[in-house]
């Protein structure tokens, strides 16, 4: 990677872990959307797939870790793969990622804290809509700002259109 393309990520990164740490409505954060941009623009995979890992950990050192920590972290990683293939941050993607990150956390909050029936599983999710609403306006937002601010810098310095 070139030093413009890591100072970017870096920016990436470290504004995506302050806006964790700041106050914001419940699920309208850049995680979602960093992992898909991870998935869809770096050339090594592992690298791309790590981002959402490292702004977690590191914001979660500080806001503390939860018991549905493995279903968040699972969902961003599968966000970032996901992304791999599809190799596009479009507005299908974006709700795709949102769709997965919403049926992934919520199916693990259902078997940690919910009776294991039917009933149990529907009233998880009902009572999960509004934070659906707050994800896919977070993920549109972030998605179309990483991705434009990608671009913009990638015809201002020249990066090239994808990174190491």
């Amino acid at each position: 990677m070139s030093n413009r393309r890591e100072i970017l990520v870096f920016t990436f990164v470290i504004l995506a872990i302050i806006l964790r740490l700041l106050p914001h409505p419940p699920n309208f954060t850049p995680l979602t959307s960093l992992s898909l941009f991870g998935g869809v623009m770096f050339k090594n995979k592992w690298v791309g797939m790590s981002l959402p890992i490292v702004v977690m950990f590191t914001s979660d050192i500080v806001l503390g870790f939860y018991s549905i920590s493995f279903w968040v972290y699972g969902s961003f990683i599968l966000i970032s793969f996901m992304g791999t293939m599809w190799k596009k941050m479009d507005l299908k993607n974006i709700v795709l990622s949102t769709l997965i990150f919403f049926i992934i956390t919520n199916l693990g909050v259902w078997i940690m804290g919910y009776p294991l029936t039917v009933n149990g599983l529907i009233m998880c999710y009902t009572l999960a809509l509004p934070f659906l609403l707050n994800s896919l306006l977070g993920d549109l937002f972030f998605g179309y700002l990483l991705k434009w601010t990608f671009k913009f810098f990638e015809r201002k310095l020249m990066l090239g259109s994808s990174i190491g």
